[in-house]
């Protein structure tokens, strides 16, 4: 089956949660451990019918599948990117999260553990946003099942899912006379589902891969407690002068498209697909699978692993867009540097530009990832007109401008 874009199966999960030595520092000296140790079990998201645990080892080739039901279940339809093959013909991958609506028998003890560990005031509204939050993280998901797809007119299913709860389809979007840059909504039939937006991309042309968390979001913590009270209780906001900046990118390159992608587990993805449209340009959201069993699994996702996680998706990117030449934006709060250059490395003429933000006014990030040092070594050997690290987004408009013809 094919890997998708979007998600990282578990098979891949201990290969990138293993920490890197800096990791390893970063992450003691702000106390992750502590703060991880007694945070909620949350195995209920794995208890299914022994038939859906059985026949899901047979992933996409199951037979046995189940139809999702719209009374009992819910589908998330992840924002996609279509590509054309060789032929000229237009193909993208499908990915699909299922759920069960309203099993988190873990949610009240998870909302409970956040207010505690962050210390907030036990109100309605903060526990009712806490739960809506955490909803997705602790309901139960659903195994061996499909969902049919009205796409483009043509009745289409996908899955079934595997034991992740998460399917996984190449397929072919029917017709032909799709424009670069052109969107068109998908639509699951006979389901509880959000509706899946496909964008069309041609072979050529300049695109964009943008970190998430400090390089278009505000999080500006590097302590456990800081990220917990970022995510789940406080409204999303933007990197002051970035929504602007995507917005001239976008009209200078000629609609490129773009990528977000984030070590945040893709039970985020409704919150923060709702904070993409609100501030920046349509693209796919590329978001990490979450096979762990305890909510301690969750801040271990944002922090264990980053690079090797975000080159493996960066890598599939390229199998589907080699001619393409990048635009990779992040920051200086985990591995983005590092990525982005290992990247490079490996692709060269892939890449025609890395900015990185320098995050200041945080005080654990300061005296270590801040540094002119830190900078040179990760980018040892690549180019100075390639990346260039800047503080204000006003920085990058006449770089921007500079490109060119990719």
């Amino acid at each position: 089956m094919t890997q998708p874009p979007a998600l990282v199966r578990a098979r891949h999960a201990q290969q990138l949660y293993q920490e890197t030595e800096d990791e390893r520092e970063f992450r003691t000296a702000a106390k992750f451990p502590d703060c991880e140790k007694d945070m909620p079990d949350l195995t209920a998201r794995f208890q299914y019918s022994l038939k859906d645990s059985l026949t899901s080892y047979l992933g996409s080739r199951n037979p046995f599948y189940s139809k999702v039901d719209p009374k009992t279940d819910y589908v998330w339809l992840f924002d996609n990117t279509a590509y054309q093959n060789k032929l000229g013909r237009w193909k993208a991958e499908f990915v699909a999260a299922y759920f069960v609506k309203n099993s988190g028998k873990d949610l009240s003890k998870a909302v409970a553990s956040i207010i505690d560990k962050i210390g907030a005031t036990k109100d309605d509204k903060t526990e009712a946003t806490i739960a809506k939050r955490l909803q997705p993280l602790v309901d139960s998901i659903l195994p061996a099942h499909v969902v049919q797809l009205d796409l483009q007119g043509v009745k289409t299913r996908l899955g079934p899912s595997g034991r992740d709860g998460i399917s996984s389809d190449e397929l072919a979007v029917p017709g032909h006379d799709y424009q670069d840059g052109q969107v068109v909504t998908s639509k699951a039939l006979n389901a509880d589902a959000t509706t899946m937006n496909t964008i069309f991309a041609t072979p050529k042309g300049w695109a964009v891969i943008s970190d998430v968390d400090d390089t278009i979001k505000k999080t500006l913590t590097a302590s456990p407690t800081g990220i917990l009270t970022t995510t789940f209780t406080e409204d999303p906001e933007p990197i002051k002068g970035m929504p602007e900046l995507y917005q001239h990118i976008k009209s200078k390159l000629n609609n490129p498209p773009f990528w977000y992608l984030s070590a945040s587990p893709y039970n985020l993805y409704p919150f923060l697909r709702e904070f993409r449209e609100a501030y920046y340009p349509a693209g796919t959201l590329i978001l990490r699978e979450a096979s762990w069993m305890n909510l301690a699994g969750f801040l271990a996702n944002l922090t264990q692993g980053t690079q090797a996680y975000k080159v493996s998706r960066m890598d599939k990117v390229h199998e589907w867009f080699p001619k393409r030449k990048f635009i990779c934006i992040g920051d200086s709060t985990q591995k983005d540097p590092e990525s982005y250059a290992e990247m490079y490395r490996k692709h060269p003429k892939w890449i025609g530009a890395i900015f990185i933000r320098k995050v200041t006014g945080v005080a654990q990030l300061d005296s270590g990832r801040n540094t002119e040092e830190r900078f040179e070594q990760a980018f040892k050997g690549i180019p100075k007109n390639i990346w260039y690290v800047f503080e204000d987004p006003s920085e990058l408009y006449a770089k921007i401008d500079s490109l060119g013809s990719p």
